[in-house]
């Protein structure tokens, strides 16, 4: 239950945080993405805080022998790129581009009931679900293609 709240805590600082900031206003992103027009600095400066607002955290968790909430520390164990990240950073930055939202602000902006940001948050899980279904998809045929079940020819 601690974790719960903590993480309850952190998604309202967070929200707190793209409210103040204006994050949560698609012109402003779009705005910054518009770099040829009346570009707007402003998401720059959010990023550059919240790298040193997480630098700050991640140098502090490093230091401690266990987590406060959990019993181990989950880091990330991959550090290589390959196709999927480069496709799926692709597909986001182009969806970011076009509507000037991604998820997070897309769920503060939730509580105003616009019917796009609802579509829009709607759709999260359906792609979420999707992806899912087809990455099992995938790994089932290559199951398949890989085993050793005979084939016609070899009986």
């Amino acid at each position: 239950m601690p974790a719960v709240v903590a993480s309850f805590v952190c998604g309202m600082i967070f929200g707190a945080g793209l409210l103040i900031s204006g994050m949560t206003e698609p012109e402003k992103v779009l705005g910054f993405l518009d770099i040829l027009g009346a570009w707007d600095a402003t998401l720059a400066f959010v990023m550059a805080g919240a790298v040193a607002v997480a630098a700050i955290g991640f140098a502090i968790a490093r230091r401690r022998t266990a987590p406060v909430l959990s019993t181990k520390f989950l880091w990330p164990d991959r550090r290589d790129i390959d196709a999927p990240l480069v496709a799926g950073a692709v597909l986001f930055g182009i969806g970011w581009g076009l509507v000037g939202i991604c998820p997070g602000p897309a769920l503060v902006n939730l509580a105003g009931l616009s019917l796009p940001i609802v579509v829009f948050v709607v759709a999260m899980p359906l792609g979420m679900v999707g992806h899912e279904f087809r990455r099992r998809r995938a790994a089932v045929s290559h199951a398949i293609e890989t085993s050793a079940i005979p084939s016609r020819a070899d009986g």
